[in-house]
Parts: C-alpha cells; sequence; structure tokens
C-alpha cells in the first residue's frame, strides 16, 4: 500500500501546485537600460530638429525593443532618443522612423496613445511612486499626468489634472501628416522639462546634482493600419471587430505589457561634464541590488497573498533564492499582518536599511 499511497500524495501536491495563482511578474531578468546625461554648452531651440551641436555630441539610446524584449520580436520601425540638461531643464530628444505619418488628437490630456505616440516615464527617486509621464503625437498634442502609485498598488492612481508648468515641447515631421498617398521617413520631438515642475514627486526644485541617478523610460505605441477610402484607420480584428492591440517599443525592456513597472526602467546619471567634452562611467551602486531583491519578495508576497488571504512574515514560505548582496545582511526583515507587509534589509555598516511595503514603495533610510 506505502507504494500506491506516496504517488497519491504526489498527484494531490501536484493538483495543489497547478492550481496556485500568481501575480504578473517581468519575463526577463532584471538589467536596465544605463545613460549618462551630459550638460549643455548653449541654449537649445526647442523646435524638434535635434540640430544643434550639443545634441549632436549627445549619444542615441539603443534602438527601442519590444516592451517584453526578446520575449517578442523587433519593433517594425527604429525608435531611439538623446537626453541632455542643464540648471533649469531636463531635455528629452527622439526620433520615430514611420512610414505613415498620422495622428487625429487635438486637444491636451486626452489618451494620446490613442493615436501613434511617444511617451516618457519619471522617477526621480526611484522608489516606484510619484511618478511622471508625458505622452505626446505627431501633432505635438501633449498628455502630462502625475501618478500616485502604480496601477497594479490602488485605485485612482492617476492625476490627469495635473500639468507641468513651463513644459516646451515640439514635433518635425518628415513626410506629411495624414496624407496616406506618399510614403514618410518619421517624425522627431523635442521635450525640456523644467526641474521645479517635478516637486510633487522629487523635494528639490532645483536641478539634480552631478552624479545623481534617476529612473526613467520611453515607450512608442504603434497601430497597425490600413487606408480605407483615402484616409488612415485603424486595422481591425474580423473575429472581434475592434482594432488589433498596438504595439509598444520601450528603451528598457520591460519583460511584462506593462509600462507601469517603474522597477523595470532604465537609469539616467548626470553628468557636471557638457556634452562632447569628454566620458563618465556609469556607477553601480549596491543598493539597487538590495532594492530589486525586495522586488522580487513583494512580488512573492503578492502571490503568497492571492493564494493564501494573507501576507506572511516567514521568509521560507516565498521560496526566494538566497542572495548575497554587497555591504547588506541577508536573509530580510519582515514584519506581516493579513493585510499588511514591510520588509527590510540592513546595510552592514549600519548606516541605511531598505524596505518595500505591501503598496510596492522601496525606500532606503538613512
Amino acid at each position: 500500500m506505502a507504494g500506491l499511497i506516496l504517488p497519491l500524495f504526489l498527484l494531490a501536491f501536484m493538483s495543489v501546485r497547478a492550481q496556485e495563482k500568481s501575480f504578473p511578474v517581468p519575463g526577463i531578468n532584471f538589467s536596465p537600460e544605463k545613460y549618462i546625461c551630459y550638460k549643455i554648452s548653449a541654449p537649445l531651440k526647442i523646435d524638434g530638429r535635434l540640430e544643434e551641436p550639443d545634441w549632436n555630441n549627445s549619444e542615441w539610446t539603443n534602438h527601442f525593443v519590444d516592451i517584453e524584449g526578446d520575449l517578442k520580436p523587433a519593433p517594425r520601425y527604429k525608435t531611439r532618443a538623446k537626453m541632455l540638461w542643464d540648471d533649469n531643464y531636463l531635455y528629452i530628444g527622439a526620433e520615430l522612423e514611420e512610414p505613415d505619418l498620422w495622428a487625429a488628437l487635438h486637444q491636451r490630456d486626452t489618451i494620446i496613445f490613442y493615436d501613434n505616440d511617444f511617451e516618457i516615464f519619471i522617477d526621480p527617486d526611484g522608489d516606484t511612486h510619484k511618478y511622471f509621464e508625458i505622452e505626446m503625437n505627431a501633432l505635438n498634442t501633449v498628455w502630462d499626468l502625475l501618478l500616485v502609485k502604480p496601477y497594479r498598488d490602488g485605485e485612482n492612481v492617476a492625476v490627469n489634472s495635473w500639468d507641468i508648468r513651463g513644459l516646451k515641447t515640439a514635433v518635425h515631421l518628415n513626410g506629411t501628416l495624414n496624407d496616406p498617398g506618399d510614403t514618410d521617413k518619421g517624425w522627431s520631438c523635442e521635450i525640456a522639462i523644467p526641474w521645479s515642475a517635478l516637486k510633487e514627486s522629487w523635494s528639490n526644485e532645483s536641478a539634480p546634482k552631478p552624479g545623481e541617478q534617476w529612473r526613467i523610460n520611453f515607450s512608442r505605441v504603434e497601430w497597425k493600419r490600413k487606408i480605407v477610402n483615402g484616409h488612415y484607420e485603424k486595422e481591425k480584428d474580423p473575429a472581434t471587430g475592434k482594432p488589433y492591440p498596438e504595439d509598444n517599443w520601450v528603451w528598457s525592456p520591460q519583460g511584462i505589457v506593462a509600462m507601469h513597472y517603474p522597477e523595470m526602467w532604465g537609469f539616467i546619471q548626470f553628468s557636471s561634464l557638457t556634452a562632447g567634452s569628454g566620458k563618465e562611467n556609469f556607477v553601480v551602486f549596491p543598493k539597487d541590488a538590495a532594492k530589486w531583491f525586495l522586488r522580487k519578495l513583494y512580488y512573492a508576497e503578492k502571490s503568497f497573498f492571492i493564494n493564501n488571504g494573507r501576507y506572511t512574515a516567514n521568509v521560507a514560505d516565498l521560496n526566494l533564492e538566497q542572495m548575497k548582496f554587497e555591504g547588506y545582511i541577508f536573509p530580510p526583515v519582515i514584519q506581516a499582518t493579513d493585510d499588511l507587509f514591510e520588509a527590510k534589509l540592513f546595510s552592514i555598516d549600519g548606516k541605511e536599511f531598505v524596505t518595500i511595503k505591501n503598496d510596492g514603495e522601496v525606500t532606503v533610510h538613512k
């Protein structure tokens, strides 16, 4: 009988495991893109053309990839971006290859990604809360909003009425807009974001200090389209009668079809050097590995809650691989109730600790 009982037990255990649900997590390794942002040497004219010497002396990002990274094919059209800064603004320029330029939305703060668009996401302090989103189309129509937290972590998190005072944007078209009778080359856009407008997320209204790092990402939405009676229309799925889902092409891949996973965004490091005057190396801080481990703990706690109706203070319940952190003590300390949890990683020197909470906010405490 014992020979029969063990297989039945294993089958039952496997069946229970198969029924377990999991919180949506990125399907790729954590490897955010990195960019050194150099200062301008002379004022920029915000006209969408990116022709000044400082733009020419700054480096392009890698071409954008699918939002899921290597899990999906490469984008049909090329997209890349550049960044610069001075004491007043963060400057962003982008170049988008596009054979069919079209846009329809003219009113500010409409849902711009219903058109093809370019999008910017900025989290100054890297806590994944209180971050900014800017979208713009080829008509230079802008939607800017403040996110109190990612959509996964709450309801009514987007503040659509928030506007970036002093924002400057421009578009340059390399082709003709809304004319299906020709083949276009694409469009470029240029954005100047004043530091003073970012105070809702960042306590300092002045420019960042050289060496500071922020989290940032870019996205491009591209809809499949066809020509109907001399006009562009989105292609529809015959099975549903609705437009096919849009493509999402990004600088730093998310590994999941969701831009609002700020932990997967790229890093921008601000340099004191002017563009073209020299090179600076990107600095990797141990705290970022600690923050990523706590993010994986957050995913595991969310899955545990889905399956058990509560959080856990027992690290063993979370099936996390043991990791060694330069300068931090493993395992983390977790405090949990049924509805709340907070996990902490302490530095070996006792000078700081990193926390993550059930609402997803991750913070470095000095």
